[in-house]
């Protein structure tokens, strides 16, 4: 059982979506992961806690930013404020300054140099995922980038990462490296990427059988784009929800 309670800064930590159907999302989630999702209430603006066990997974809120709902993958950091000089001084995009979220923690909100949404976080009593690496849970997120140099001189420089680049087949990939530990990976989007797909983080949840999920997905009125299709961590599929948000399933090997 993998129920972390404290990450270490610079460890992607959260997931959470946001969405212009607030209802369909929660049914969608519930029923593809096995979720119980708890409203907040009025205060915290209608956000969700996507329970498992008990435990907080994942989140869910109404869509604040324009364009297509995503899910947001949001990196612990011991300062909130010190992570988004260092996302200027390494020529990112701020698009929310530091701000604090009730008592639960510190958030922005940021671009990579070639525009990659994500965020950081600086817990207090909200730590991140109380259940990672289990079918229901977050297991991995991904940067697919056009520019994966860039990428790796600009998250090493804003969070520490090491890049740990293999060339394939089929394709070069990268792990991004804590240390010694594994804590993301990043992957070039090629010829085969359309190109009005911006550059992208994918969050990636286990489920106990890839290609059952995939069906789910698509009976429950979502798509899958890619898979399920074996690769060296397990069987996965890509694809997004109802409402057009992108994600990955896997059944870690």
């Amino acid at each position: 059982m993998a129920e972390p309670r404290e990450y270490a800064p610079g460890t992607p930590s959260w997931v959470d979506l946001g969405t212009p159907d607030l209802d369909a999302a929660r049914a969608f989630y519930g029923s593809l992961f096995g979720w119980e999702i708890v409203d907040q209430g009025e205060e915290a603006g209608h956000y969700s806690m996507c329970m498992l066990r008990g435990l907080p997974v994942a989140g869910m809120g109404p869509q604040m930013n324009p364009g297509p709902p995503h899910w947001t993958t949001y990196v612990s950091v011991a300062d909130a404020d010190a992570a988004v000089g260092k996302v200027k001084d390494a020529g990112g995009t701020v698009f929310m300054d530091p701000m604090d979220v009730m008592d639960v923690g510190r958030m922005a909100i940021f671009a990579d140099t070639e525009g990659a949404v994500a965020a950081v976080w600086q817990p207090r009593a909200h730590k991140g995922a109380g259940i990672v690496n289990e079918p229901g849970s977050l297991c991995w997120n991904e940067l697919a980038s056009r520019n994966t140099a860039a990428a790796k001189q600009f998250y090493g420089a804003v969070f520490g990462w090491g890049a740990n680049t293999s060339p394939g087949p089929p394709m070069e990939y990268t792990e991004w490296m804590l240390g010694d530990a594994a804590i993301g990976g990043m992957m070039e989007m090629g010829p085969h990427m359309p190109r009005d797909i911006p550059p992208h983080w994918l969050a990636y949840f286990a489920v106990a059988d890839c290609d059952a999920s995939a069906a789910q997905i698509k009976e429950q009125g979502g798509a899958v784009h890619a898979g399920p299709i074996d690769i060296p961590a397990g069987r996965f599929a890509a694809g997004a929800d109802p409402q057009g948000a992108s994600f990955g399933v896997i059944a870690l090997s």
